[in-house]
Protein backbone atom coordinates (compact mmCIF):
# COMPACT_ATOMS: atom_id res chain seq x y z
CA UNK A 1 0.00 0.00 0.00
CA UNK A 2 1.18 3.52 -0.87
CA UNK A 3 1.47 5.45 2.08
CA UNK A 4 3.94 8.49 3.37
CA UNK A 5 5.63 8.15 6.98
CA UNK A 6 6.02 10.46 9.21
CA UNK A 7 8.71 10.75 12.26
CA UNK A 8 8.18 12.79 15.01
CA UNK A 9 9.64 14.06 18.06
CA UNK A 10 7.52 13.68 20.98
CA UNK A 11 7.76 15.09 24.68
CA UNK A 12 5.11 13.89 26.85
CA UNK A 13 3.69 15.12 29.85
CA UNK A 14 2.07 11.73 30.73
CA UNK A 15 4.50 9.69 30.03
CA UNK A 16 2.64 7.19 28.06
CA UNK A 17 3.81 7.53 24.62
CA UNK A 18 1.95 4.64 23.03
CA UNK A 19 -1.42 6.34 24.32
CA UNK A 20 0.05 9.91 22.28
CA UNK A 21 1.18 8.17 19.26
CA UNK A 22 -2.47 6.18 18.94
CA UNK A 23 -3.88 9.92 19.57
CA UNK A 24 -2.05 11.56 16.90
CA UNK A 25 -3.18 8.28 14.19
CA UNK A 26 -6.41 8.79 14.94
CA UNK A 27 -6.81 12.30 15.47
CA UNK A 28 -4.97 13.17 12.24
CA UNK A 29 -6.94 10.45 10.19
CA UNK A 30 -10.45 9.05 10.78
CA UNK A 31 -11.01 10.82 14.50
CA UNK A 32 -12.00 7.71 16.74
CA UNK A 33 -12.01 3.70 16.26
CA UNK A 34 -12.85 1.58 19.39
CA UNK A 35 -16.05 3.41 19.47
CA UNK A 36 -17.33 2.56 15.51
CA UNK A 37 -19.52 -0.44 14.67
CA UNK A 38 -17.75 -3.30 12.76
CA UNK A 39 -18.84 -2.40 9.30
CA UNK A 40 -17.50 1.35 9.87
CA UNK A 41 -14.31 0.00 10.82
CA UNK A 42 -14.31 -2.18 7.55
CA UNK A 43 -15.09 0.48 5.92
CA UNK A 44 -12.90 3.04 7.58
CA UNK A 45 -9.85 0.67 7.60
CA UNK A 46 -8.18 1.99 4.91
CA UNK A 47 -8.30 5.59 5.88
CA UNK A 48 -6.53 4.84 9.46
CA UNK A 49 -3.10 5.66 9.77
CA UNK A 50 -0.90 3.17 11.71
CA UNK A 51 1.85 3.88 14.28
CA UNK A 52 4.81 1.90 12.71
CA UNK A 53 7.58 2.22 15.63
CA UNK A 54 7.67 4.28 19.06
CA UNK A 55 11.41 4.56 20.63
CA UNK A 56 11.64 6.13 24.04
CA UNK A 57 14.35 8.56 25.03
CA UNK A 58 16.50 9.16 28.13
CA UNK A 59 14.34 11.63 30.10
CA UNK A 60 16.52 14.97 29.68
CA UNK A 61 16.78 17.66 32.15
CA UNK A 62 17.53 20.77 30.05
CA UNK A 63 14.45 20.19 27.98
CA UNK A 64 12.35 19.50 31.70
CA UNK A 65 13.57 22.62 32.59
CA UNK A 66 12.44 24.71 29.16
CA UNK A 67 9.01 23.07 29.54
CA UNK A 68 8.72 23.64 33.10
CA UNK A 69 7.80 20.34 33.77
CA UNK A 70 9.03 16.46 33.48
CA UNK A 71 8.14 14.89 29.48
CA UNK A 72 8.70 11.37 28.45
CA UNK A 73 10.76 11.77 25.09
CA UNK A 74 10.76 9.78 22.31
CA UNK A 75 10.57 9.08 18.33
CA UNK A 76 7.33 7.56 16.86
CA UNK A 77 6.83 6.61 13.17
CA UNK A 78 2.95 6.69 12.07
CA UNK A 79 1.82 5.57 8.05
CA UNK A 80 -0.18 7.58 6.48
CA UNK A 81 -2.36 6.13 4.08
CA UNK A 82 -2.52 7.89 0.55
CA UNK A 83 -6.29 7.56 0.42
CA UNK A 84 -6.87 10.61 2.61
CA UNK A 85 -4.72 12.56 0.53
CA UNK A 86 -4.03 14.49 -2.53
CA UNK A 87 -0.20 13.96 -3.95
CA UNK A 88 1.18 17.33 -3.10
CA UNK A 89 2.82 18.83 -0.37
CA UNK A 90 0.27 21.49 1.45
CA UNK A 91 -2.39 18.40 1.58
CA UNK A 92 0.92 15.72 3.02
CA UNK A 93 2.17 18.17 5.42
CA UNK A 94 -1.49 19.19 6.76
CA UNK A 95 -2.49 15.87 7.24
CA UNK A 96 0.32 14.50 9.04
CA UNK A 97 1.25 18.18 10.86
CA UNK A 98 -1.47 20.54 9.85
CA UNK A 99 -3.13 20.77 13.41
CA UNK A 100 -0.56 18.92 14.99
CA UNK A 101 2.02 21.53 14.83
CA UNK A 102 0.34 23.80 17.25
CA UNK A 103 0.86 20.97 20.28
CA UNK A 104 3.77 23.02 20.68
CA UNK A 105 5.96 20.01 22.10
CA UNK A 106 6.36 17.91 18.89
CA UNK A 107 8.44 18.14 15.97
CA UNK A 108 8.37 16.62 12.86
CA UNK A 109 11.13 15.09 11.70
CA UNK A 110 11.13 13.40 8.43
CA UNK A 111 8.60 11.87 6.12
CA UNK A 112 9.73 8.98 4.00
CA UNK A 113 7.32 8.42 0.69
CA UNK A 114 6.99 5.47 -1.08
CA UNK A 115 7.84 5.22 -4.61
CA UNK A 116 4.41 5.73 -5.71
CA UNK A 117 4.24 8.54 -3.75
CA UNK A 118 7.74 10.01 -5.34
CA UNK A 119 5.90 9.61 -8.55
CA UNK A 120 3.73 12.70 -8.45
CA UNK A 121 6.87 14.99 -8.05
CA UNK A 122 9.28 16.31 -10.43
CA UNK A 123 12.10 16.63 -8.26
CA UNK A 124 15.68 18.96 -10.00
CA UNK A 125 14.83 19.57 -13.54
CA UNK A 126 18.98 19.97 -14.11
CA UNK A 127 20.30 19.06 -10.63
CA UNK A 128 23.88 19.48 -10.33
CA UNK A 129 24.98 17.27 -13.60
CA UNK A 130 22.76 19.78 -15.87
CA UNK A 131 24.29 22.54 -14.11
CA UNK A 132 28.20 21.29 -14.05
CA UNK A 133 27.17 20.64 -17.72
CA UNK A 134 26.03 24.38 -18.26
CA UNK A 135 29.05 25.88 -16.63
CA UNK A 136 31.57 23.03 -17.92
CA UNK A 137 32.59 22.38 -14.84
CA UNK A 138 33.20 19.19 -13.27
CA UNK A 139 35.86 18.53 -10.88
CA UNK A 140 35.40 21.23 -8.30
CA UNK A 141 32.75 23.10 -6.09
CA UNK A 142 31.08 25.92 -7.99
CA UNK A 143 31.61 29.66 -6.80
CA UNK A 144 28.86 31.77 -6.43
CA UNK A 145 28.28 35.47 -5.41
CA UNK A 146 25.44 37.79 -4.33
CA UNK A 147 24.97 41.18 -5.58
CA UNK A 148 24.79 43.91 -2.47
CA UNK A 149 23.86 47.01 -1.91
CA UNK A 150 22.06 47.72 -5.12
CA UNK A 151 18.81 48.77 -3.48
CA UNK A 152 18.50 52.34 -4.78
CA UNK A 153 20.81 52.01 -7.16
CA UNK A 154 20.74 51.89 -10.81
CA UNK A 155 21.30 49.21 -14.04
CA UNK A 156 25.25 51.15 -14.50
CA UNK A 157 25.88 50.07 -10.92
CA UNK A 158 24.48 46.42 -11.33
CA UNK A 159 26.21 45.81 -14.83
CA UNK A 160 29.69 47.12 -12.96
CA UNK A 161 29.07 44.79 -10.34
CA UNK A 162 27.57 42.15 -12.18
CA UNK A 163 31.21 42.50 -14.58
CA UNK A 164 33.78 42.44 -11.38
CA UNK A 165 31.91 39.57 -9.83
CA UNK A 166 32.68 37.35 -13.11
CA UNK A 167 35.71 39.20 -13.81
CA UNK A 168 36.77 37.68 -10.55
CA UNK A 169 35.99 33.97 -11.82
CA UNK A 170 32.64 33.40 -10.11
CA UNK A 171 30.68 30.70 -11.27
CA UNK A 172 27.09 31.64 -10.07
CA UNK A 173 25.79 35.53 -9.34
CA UNK A 174 22.38 36.14 -7.84
CA UNK A 175 20.46 38.60 -6.71
CA UNK A 176 19.85 39.85 -2.89
CA UNK A 177 16.47 37.83 -1.39
CA UNK A 178 15.30 41.48 -0.79
CA UNK A 179 15.59 42.85 -4.78
CA UNK A 180 12.38 43.50 -5.78
CA UNK A 181 10.84 45.24 -8.69
CA UNK A 182 11.68 48.46 -8.30
CA UNK A 183 11.89 51.57 -11.33
CA UNK A 184 15.83 51.64 -10.84
CA UNK A 185 16.18 47.81 -11.66
CA UNK A 186 13.32 46.39 -12.82
CA UNK A 187 13.29 42.56 -13.36
CA UNK A 188 12.99 42.29 -17.49
CA UNK A 189 15.50 44.81 -17.92
CA UNK A 190 17.84 43.29 -15.16
CA UNK A 191 17.62 40.02 -17.34
CA UNK A 192 19.00 41.26 -20.56
CA UNK A 193 21.62 43.32 -18.43
CA UNK A 194 23.06 40.12 -16.89
CA UNK A 195 23.24 38.62 -20.60
CA UNK A 196 25.04 41.19 -22.19
CA UNK A 197 27.03 41.22 -19.27
CA UNK A 198 27.90 37.21 -19.30
CA UNK A 199 28.44 37.31 -22.85
CA UNK A 200 30.86 40.49 -22.60
CA UNK A 201 32.91 38.69 -19.80
CA UNK A 202 32.75 35.06 -21.76
CA UNK A 203 34.20 36.66 -25.37
CA UNK A 204 36.91 38.73 -23.47
CA UNK A 205 37.88 35.48 -20.94
CA UNK A 206 36.13 32.18 -22.21
CA UNK A 207 34.42 31.81 -18.46
CA UNK A 208 31.15 30.91 -18.18
CA UNK A 209 28.60 31.92 -15.68
CA UNK A 210 25.37 32.45 -14.78
CA UNK A 211 22.98 34.75 -13.50
CA UNK A 212 20.12 33.96 -11.04
CA UNK A 213 17.33 37.01 -11.00
CA UNK A 214 15.15 36.98 -8.53
CA UNK A 215 11.55 36.52 -9.22
CA UNK A 216 9.07 38.65 -6.99
CA UNK A 217 5.75 39.40 -7.02
CA UNK A 218 1.60 38.53 -7.02
CA UNK A 219 1.70 34.51 -6.79
CA UNK A 220 -0.56 34.26 -9.76
CA UNK A 221 1.83 36.72 -11.88
CA UNK A 222 4.66 34.20 -11.42
CA UNK A 223 4.48 31.73 -14.01
CA UNK A 224 3.97 34.82 -16.78
CA UNK A 225 6.81 36.23 -15.25
CA UNK A 226 9.12 32.98 -15.14
CA UNK A 227 7.82 32.82 -18.72
CA UNK A 228 8.85 35.96 -19.58
CA UNK A 229 12.14 35.70 -18.08
CA UNK A 230 12.92 32.41 -20.11
CA UNK A 231 11.89 34.45 -23.27
CA UNK A 232 14.45 37.36 -22.18
CA UNK A 233 17.49 34.83 -21.43
CA UNK A 234 17.22 34.44 -18.30
CA UNK A 235 19.91 31.88 -16.92
CA UNK A 236 18.40 30.49 -13.58
CA UNK A 237 15.86 32.02 -11.23
CA UNK A 238 16.37 32.62 -7.63
CA UNK A 239 12.40 31.95 -5.28
CA UNK A 240 12.30 32.68 -2.23
CA UNK A 241 10.29 29.57 -1.82
CA UNK A 242 9.40 29.61 1.73
CA UNK A 243 7.04 33.15 1.28
CA UNK A 244 5.57 31.85 -1.20
CA UNK A 245 5.25 28.14 -0.60
CA UNK A 246 6.60 25.00 -2.03
CA UNK A 247 3.73 23.85 -4.06
CA UNK A 248 4.36 27.46 -5.78
CA UNK A 249 7.82 26.34 -6.70
CA UNK A 250 6.92 22.79 -7.62
CA UNK A 251 4.35 24.26 -10.13
CA UNK A 252 7.19 26.60 -11.93
CA UNK A 253 9.42 23.33 -12.16
CA UNK A 254 6.62 21.71 -13.98
CA UNK A 255 5.86 24.37 -16.46
CA UNK A 256 7.80 23.57 -19.61
CA UNK A 257 7.31 26.93 -20.89
CA UNK A 258 9.76 28.08 -18.27
CA UNK A 259 12.21 25.48 -17.83
CA UNK A 260 15.12 27.11 -16.22
CA UNK A 261 17.16 26.22 -12.73
CA UNK A 262 15.57 27.21 -9.87
CA UNK A 263 17.62 28.34 -6.49
CA UNK A 264 15.51 27.91 -3.25
CA UNK A 265 16.31 30.66 -0.64
CA UNK A 266 15.38 30.06 2.19
CA UNK A 267 13.92 33.82 3.75
CA UNK A 268 10.74 33.36 6.32
CA UNK A 269 11.55 29.10 7.20
CA UNK A 270 13.54 29.70 10.28
CA UNK A 271 9.74 30.67 11.11
CA UNK A 272 9.40 27.24 10.95
CA UNK A 273 12.37 25.03 11.90
CA UNK A 274 14.38 27.00 14.74
CA UNK A 275 13.10 24.79 17.84
CA UNK A 276 14.31 21.69 18.42
CA UNK A 277 11.34 20.49 20.61
CA UNK A 278 9.09 21.72 18.01
CA UNK A 279 8.24 22.92 14.14
CA UNK A 280 10.21 21.02 11.42
CA UNK A 281 13.21 19.28 11.00
CA UNK A 282 15.56 21.65 8.79
CA UNK A 283 16.97 18.42 6.61
CA UNK A 284 13.32 17.96 5.85
CA UNK A 285 12.53 21.13 5.15
CA UNK A 286 15.68 22.81 3.48
CA UNK A 287 16.69 19.40 1.62
CA UNK A 288 14.19 16.62 0.75
CA UNK A 289 10.89 18.66 0.49
CA UNK A 290 12.89 20.91 -1.63
CA UNK A 291 14.66 18.37 -3.30
CA UNK A 292 11.45 16.54 -4.48
CA UNK A 293 9.60 19.57 -5.66
CA UNK A 294 12.25 20.87 -7.97
CA UNK A 295 14.64 22.99 -6.44
CA UNK A 296 18.19 22.90 -7.90
CA UNK A 297 20.18 24.68 -5.69
CA UNK A 298 19.00 24.87 -1.73
CA UNK A 299 20.60 27.74 -0.04
CA UNK A 300 20.63 27.46 3.53
CA UNK A 301 22.87 29.07 6.62
CA UNK A 302 26.31 27.43 7.05
CA UNK A 303 27.59 25.94 10.36
CA UNK A 304 30.56 28.74 10.83
CA UNK A 305 28.72 32.34 10.30
CA UNK A 306 26.87 35.17 12.47
CA UNK A 307 23.98 33.01 10.94
CA UNK A 308 24.57 29.76 11.78
CA UNK A 309 22.93 26.18 11.76
CA UNK A 310 24.15 23.32 13.82
CA UNK A 311 26.62 21.39 12.10
CA UNK A 312 24.94 18.75 12.03
CA UNK A 313 21.45 19.86 10.40
CA UNK A 314 23.72 21.30 7.71
CA UNK A 315 25.10 18.39 6.93
CA UNK A 316 21.63 16.54 7.08
CA UNK A 317 20.41 18.93 4.62
CA UNK A 318 23.50 18.47 2.44
CA UNK A 319 22.90 14.14 2.46
CA UNK A 320 19.19 15.08 1.71
CA UNK A 321 20.22 16.63 -1.19
CA UNK A 322 23.01 14.56 -2.90
CA UNK A 323 22.09 11.11 -1.61
CA UNK A 324 21.02 8.64 -4.18
CA UNK A 325 17.26 8.95 -4.91
CA UNK A 326 15.15 8.69 -7.55
CA UNK A 327 15.52 12.54 -8.02
CA UNK A 328 18.30 14.14 -9.69
CA UNK A 329 20.42 15.84 -6.92
CA UNK A 330 20.36 19.49 -5.91
CA UNK A 331 23.59 22.03 -4.93
CA UNK A 332 23.37 22.38 -1.81
CA UNK A 333 24.64 25.94 -0.49
CA UNK A 334 25.79 26.81 3.01
CA UNK A 335 25.47 30.13 3.04
CA UNK A 336 26.31 33.45 5.26
CA UNK A 337 29.76 34.43 7.02
CA UNK A 338 31.37 32.58 4.01
CA UNK A 339 35.28 34.05 3.39
CA UNK A 340 38.19 31.89 1.43
CA UNK A 341 39.71 31.07 4.70
CA UNK A 342 36.83 28.84 5.50
CA UNK A 343 37.00 26.98 1.90
CA UNK A 344 39.06 23.64 3.63
CA UNK A 345 36.02 23.47 5.85
CA UNK A 346 33.31 23.72 3.39
CA UNK A 347 35.08 21.45 0.99
CA UNK A 348 35.95 19.07 3.83
CA UNK A 349 32.36 19.10 5.20
CA UNK A 350 30.02 19.36 1.50
CA UNK A 351 32.60 17.96 -0.89
CA UNK A 352 33.10 19.37 -4.41
CA UNK A 353 29.53 18.59 -5.21
CA UNK A 354 28.74 22.02 -3.38
CA UNK A 355 28.43 25.60 -3.59
CA UNK A 356 30.63 28.15 -2.24
CA UNK A 357 28.26 30.99 -1.84
CA UNK A 358 29.67 34.96 -0.76
CA UNK A 359 28.70 38.03 0.00
CA UNK A 360 30.78 39.97 2.10
CA UNK A 361 33.44 37.48 1.20
CA UNK A 362 33.16 38.31 -2.32
CA UNK A 363 33.14 42.06 -1.96
CA UNK A 364 34.54 42.88 1.38
CA UNK A 365 37.93 42.06 -0.34
CA UNK A 366 40.61 45.11 -0.54
CA UNK A 367 40.61 44.47 -3.66
CA UNK A 368 37.01 44.64 -4.45
CA UNK A 369 34.69 41.92 -6.06
CA UNK A 370 37.74 40.62 -8.84
CA UNK A 371 39.82 40.35 -6.11
CA UNK A 372 37.06 38.69 -3.83
CA UNK A 373 36.78 35.91 -6.78
CA UNK A 374 39.94 35.03 -7.09
CA UNK A 375 40.70 34.88 -3.92
CA UNK A 376 38.11 32.38 -3.61
CA UNK A 377 39.11 30.41 -6.85
CA UNK A 378 42.91 30.02 -5.32
CA UNK A 379 41.66 28.68 -1.80
CA UNK A 380 39.48 26.75 -4.09
CA UNK A 381 42.69 25.29 -6.51
CA UNK A 382 45.06 25.17 -3.16
CA UNK A 383 42.79 22.78 -1.36
CA UNK A 384 41.80 20.33 -3.94
CA UNK A 385 45.60 20.32 -4.85
CA UNK A 386 46.30 19.37 -1.06
CA UNK A 387 48.06 22.70 -0.29
CA UNK A 388 47.56 24.67 2.90
CA UNK A 389 45.82 28.34 2.15
CA UNK A 390 48.30 29.64 4.05
CA UNK A 391 51.37 28.23 1.40
CA UNK A 392 49.01 28.88 -1.86
CA UNK A 393 48.74 32.45 -0.05
CA UNK A 394 52.58 32.75 -0.88
CA UNK A 395 52.06 32.56 -4.19
CA UNK A 396 48.47 34.46 -4.86
CA UNK A 397 48.29 37.99 -3.61
CA UNK A 398 44.40 37.55 -3.33
CA UNK A 399 44.28 34.93 -1.34
CA UNK A 400 47.35 36.62 0.46
CA UNK A 401 44.84 39.74 1.13
CA UNK A 402 42.27 37.13 1.81
CA UNK A 403 43.21 35.60 5.14
CA UNK A 404 44.85 38.86 6.35
CA UNK A 405 41.86 40.13 6.23
CA UNK A 406 39.64 37.34 7.54
CA UNK A 407 41.98 34.59 8.51
CA UNK A 408 42.18 30.56 8.36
Amino acid sequence: MSHITATYLIHDAKGNLPKKAEGIALGLTIGSWTDLPQLDQEQLKKHKAEVVSIVELEGNARTNEYFGKNLTRGYIKIAYPIENFSLDIPAILTTVFGKLSLDGEIKLVDLEFSEGVKNAFPGPSFGIDGIRQKLGVYNRPLVMSIFKGVIGRDLTYLRDQLRDQLLGGVDLVKDDEILFENPLTPFEKRIVTGREVIQEVYESTGHKSLYAVNLTGRTFELRDRARRAKELGADCLLFNVFAYGIDVLQALVEDKEIDLPIMAHPAVSGALTPSEYYGIQNPLLLGKLLRYAGADFSLYPSPYGSVALDKGETLGIADELVKEDVFKKSFPVPSAGIHPGLVPLLIGDFGIDSVINAGGGVHGHPDGAIGGGKAFRAAVDAVLAGQSLQDAATEDEYLKKALDLWGV
